[in-house]
């Protein structure tokens, strides 16, 4: 199995080296570079193209989330993390927003860090603990708000939309495979079709989406 390719975004040197150092003793990562801005992250996502960029917020020059719209700009697969000390609401929401695919504080283990790395490489989407449920609540009040919805199935089989509902309620791979009686493969490759019918970058989006178009109803079985 190939590594997994990381860039470490963070303006913090000594915070940054010690995550570097620690990522590199693992025989998963390969670390192909460091930022200290948001404007270093932006040019080297796009010189280096890495698998995983594990990005900060409160930067100077740039700060992180909007490094992530640019980065979206002109790369939907790289896998952005926000890895950082600020739990405000407004950053949360505007990174996912803008295309982060996590959003993780700095006060986990490193077995969970590592853990998520691999996870989010995978196609989960990490966050940490009540970070999720903040962001579904809210994407989904936002959608509630919006009058004379427009239902569409965006082509979805009857699979995808299962899928995709417990996806809309914050379920992980595992529980979906679990609940629907399939692979988590499976459910990977059904996530990733999703993603493509509703020309969304990550589950998140898609959960907002499926709301929104009146895809999946409001009610978990």
């Amino acid at each position: 199995m190939s590594k997994i390719r990381i860039l470490v975004c963070d303006d913090h040197e000594i915070l940054r080296k010690g995550i570097v150092q620690l990522l590199k003793l693992q025989t998963s990562f390969d670390v192909i570079g460091e930022a200290t801005n948001g404007l270093e992250a932006v040019k080297m996502t796009r010189d280096l193209q890495p698998d995983v960029l594990l990005l900060d917020v409160q930067m100077p020059e740039m700060d992180g989330i909007e490094a992530v719209k640019r980065i979206r700009e002109n790369n939907k697969e790289v896998k952005i993390i926000m890895l950082t000390i600020s739990d405000d609401d407004d950053d949360l929401f505007n990174a996912i927003t803008n295309g982060a695919n996590g959003y993780l504080l700095k006060n986990m283990n490193l077995e969970e860090l590592f853990s998520h790395v691999k996870k989010v490489y995978e196609g989960e989407a990490p966050f940490s603990p009540g970070l999720a449920n903040k962001v579904l609540l809210q994407f989904s009040h936002m959608a509630n708000s919006i009058k004379e919805i427009d239902k569409k199935d965006y082509d979805l089989t009857t699979r995808e939309k299962e899928v995709l509902k417990l996806v809309a309620y914050g379920k992980s791979n595992k529980i979906i495979a679990e609940t629907l009686y399939i692979s988590e493969h499976t459910v990977k490759k059904h996530l990733q079709h999703i993603l493509e019918k509703l020309h969304v970058t990550n589950r998140y989006e898609a959960a907002t989406l499926a709301i929104k178009e009146g895809i999946v109803d409001d009610e978990l079985d």
